[in-house]
């Protein structure tokens, strides 16, 4: 039949067709593997050594400062209390204002003084008066004992009524001081020149003289101000009194003041004055520093930070701050060796001075103690040091320090 002879032909080629296409298929994959056979990753290229910023540490002649904690007082402070007694009539000042010494800030009913010093003028003058007489009738009976007109009794005692009229002038003239005094304290005045605090009693109240006399208000004054502080005997006796042995050099002595929450604008002073004695209960001297004060910033009764500097320079090895780290309590550096690995070292460390910390113990001069790139290095890594002497050096060597980076796998070919 030759319809089933040809469709029998058709399938045979349409397999044979296939059978091709599979083979050249897997001729083409056997190829790839061959061609991959024995393909290796690439290499690695090795890590650069970081880069860290280093400061080589030398003894330094520095001032050694020690902090302290201290209360501001006032140059001067005076209460205000009055001196005579009566109603108050006026108040001549507002709260907080700055008065000059000698401004009247309240006044006491002046009227009963005024009527007291009326009278006191009234009696100096009957008592001239009387002395006057007194002395006119001295000068008769002078001329009458000459001739013996008189007995000498009545001139003795004409004598007596003299002397007796002068001293009754002293009396009155005493008199009318004292009132013209309590005239004057009717005027309740400033005894200072500084910052008035709040009217206590107020217009319309009586006040009363005497020990138990009210404080009407209270005065601080604005011309400098000082800050006092307790100084440990081994600081007194170490950085102060071994260099400053005299009042004049204590003087010298410079004083540094940071108010809580305020620590970019310290004030500068100078030590006014130390106590005379140590106290033996808590082994610590008083000290007393002296600002100015021309703003008013500084508040008598603020708490504030005080540091103050040594009499004189002493040779140290210093460490920046940045270089330091904490381990629980102990503090130390990292170093760079000779062999330009990275060591620790467990340091002692003494006061702050320059930016820096004194190093006790733990570094020696010569060694470079790294101060910039510490997140990135740790014991017997191998690094690359660089000296850093300014912010803008140390910003370097940051800008310039290479994370590890590492290629985990080859580049693979594409599908």
């Amino acid at each position: 039949m030759p319809g089933l002879s040809n469709l029998m032909k058709k399938r045979a080629a349409r397999i044979s067709a296939i059978a091709v296409v599979a083979l050249s298929g897997a001729g083409i994959a056997s190829y790839y593997i061959a061609s991959n056979v024995g393909a290796q990753p690439s290499a690695v290229a090795p890590e650069p050594a970081p880069l860290v910023g280093v400061v080589t540490v030398k003894p330094q002649n520095v001032r050694i400062w020690s902090e302290f904690s201290g209360r501001m007082q006032a140059v001067d402070s005076a209460e205000v209390r009055p001196e005579v007694s009566g109603r108050i009539t006026g108040v001549r000042f507002k709260d907080g204002q700055t008065v000059k010494a000698g401004d009247v800030l309240f006044v006491i009913d002046p009227r009963p003084y005024e009527a007291a010093v009326a009278k006191a003028e009234a009696n100096l003058v009957t008592a001239k008066t009387n002395a006057e007489f007194a002395a006119t009738e001295l000068e008769r009976a002078t001329n009458m004992v000459k001739t013996q007109a008189i007995a000498q009794r009545l001139y003795d005692e004409r004598a007596n009524a003299s002397r007796v009229a002068n001293a009754a002038i002293l009396m009155a003239e005493a008199d009318l001081k004292q009132a013209r005094i309590d005239l004057d304290h009717a005027y309740v005045k400033a005894p200072i020149g500084g910052r008035v605090s709040r009217a206590e009693i107020t217009l319309g109240n009586r006040v009363q003289a005497g020990a138990g006399a009210p404080v009407l208000s209270s005065i601080v004054s604005n011309d400098g101000i000082y800050a006092d502080f307790d100084v440990d005997e081994q600081t007194y006796m170490r950085s102060i009194r071994a260099h400053a042995d005299t009042p004049d050099k204590e003087r010298q002595i410079r004083v540094e003041l940071t108010v809580q929450g305020d620590d970019a604008h310290p004030y500068t002073g100078t030590i006014h004055s130390f106590d005379n004695r140590i106290n033996s209960s808590s082994g610590t001297i008083r000290a007393r520093a002296r600002f100015d004060n021309k703003n008013g910033s500084l508040v008598p009764g603020m708490f504030v930070s005080v540091r103050m500097a040594g009499g004189s320079e002493e040779s140290v090895l210093l460490v920046p701050e940045r270089a330091v780290g904490n381990d629980q309590s102990k503090k130390f550096v990292y170093v760079v060796t000779n062999d330009g690995k990275v060591a620790y070292r467990e340091v002692s460390l003494g006061q702050q001075s320059n930016g820096g910390r004194i190093v006790l113990a733990g570094v020696r001069p010569g060694e470079r103690v790294i101060v910039d790139g510490l997140q990135h290095v740790k014991p017997d890594v191998v690094v690359r040091a660089q000296e850093v002497s300014s912010q803008r050096e140390a910003e370097k060597v940051a800008a310039n320090y290479q994370p590890d980076q590492r290629q985990s796998s080859a580049k693979r070919p594409p599908l």
